[in-house]
C-alpha cells in the first residue's frame, strides 16, 4: 500500500521536526511548511492525505489557509493552537478543520488523532460491495461513491461531515444524542463534545438545507439530540 503523506505546518521548526519524527516512526511520509502560503504551495505539488496546521503563523495564518484549502480539497485538517478556549476551538472547526489539538500537546495524543482521521479518510475512498444508496426526499447518500447528492448535485462535505450525515441518514428517524454522535464518528469517548458536534451540524445544514434556520432534513430534538427526518 502506498504510504500516506502528512503535511506538517508550523512556524516553529522544533515543533515541525518533533512531529516529523513521530510520524515517520509510524511509517508516514512527511512534508513540512513554515506558514499557510508554503502549505498551499506544497499541496499543489504533492499528494497529501492529512494536514497538521498551526493557527498562529506569519504570512498566512491557519484560519485563512483552511478557508483556501477547503475551496478545493476535503482532506482532513488537524489544527494546532496555544489557545485552549472553547471559542477558539469552535472558530477553527467552523472554518473547516476536522480536529483541534491544544499546545502544549503530547506527541502520542496528536499521533492518535492523525491515525483516527486518516483511517476515516481512507475508508471514505474504499469500495464496499454491500454499499447502497439511501434517499430522503431528494437527498441521496451514495455509499459506493462515498458522497452526498442533493437534487442531483454533489455536496462538498469534509470527512467528518460525511460521517455524521451517513450516520443520521442510515438511521433516519432515530434521534442520536450528542454523545452518541461524537463517540460513533470520532471513535473516542465524548468529552465537552457539545460545541464540537453543534459546529459540524451547523456546517452540514449550511450545505444541504435551503434554509438552515428552518431545516427540512437535519432536525434538532431539543434536550435530546439530532435526527435526519424520514
Amino acid at each position: 500500500m502506498t504510504k500516506l503523506t502528512v503535511l506538517v505546518t508550523d512556524d516553529d521548526q522544533d515543533i515541525r521536526d518533533g512531529i516529523e519524527i513521530y510520524l515517520k516512526n509510524e511509517g508516514y511520509n512527511v512534508i513540512k511548511a513554515a506558514d499557510g502560503l508554503e502549505a498551499i504551495e506544497k499541496l499543489e505539488n504533492n499528494e497529501v492525505h492529512l494536514i497538521i496546521l498551526d493557527i498562529m503563523m506569519p504570512n498566512m495564518d491557519g484560519i485563512t489557509a483552511t478557508f483556501k484549502i477547503r475551496e478545493e480539497r476535503n482532506i482532513p485538517i488537524i489544527m494546532l493552537s496555544a489557545k485552549a478556549e472553547d471559542g477558539d476551538k469552535i472558530h477553527g472547526l467552523s472554518v473547516g478543520a476536522d480536529d483541534y489539538v491544544t499546545k502544549p500537546f503530547h506527541p502520542l495524543e496528536l499521533l492518535a488523532r492523525v491515525k483516527s482521521q486518516l483511517r476515516r479518510y481512507v475508508q471514505l475512498g474504499t469500495y464496499n460491495e454491500e454499499a447502497a444508496k439511501v434517499e430522503i426526499d431528494g437527498l441521496i447518500l451514495d455509499e459506493d461513491a462515498k458522497e452526498v447528492i442533493l437534487e442531483g448535485e454533489p455536496v462538498r462535505l469534509t470527512p467528518i461531515e460525511y460521517k455524521i450525515t451517513e450516520l443520521l441518514m442510515k438511521n433516519a428517524g432515530r434521534v442520536f444524542s450528542i454523545r452518541e454522535i461524537y463517540e460513533r464518528v470520532w471513535n473516542e469517548e465524548a468529552y465537552n463534545a457539545e460545541n464540537i458536534v453543534a459546529v459540524h451540524i451547523r456546517k452540514i445544514r449550511e450545505k444541504i438545507e435551503a434554509d438552515p434556520k428552518n431545516p427540512r432534513y437535519l432536525k434538532v430534538v431539543w434536550g435530546v439530540g439530532y435526527k435526519m427526518e424520514k
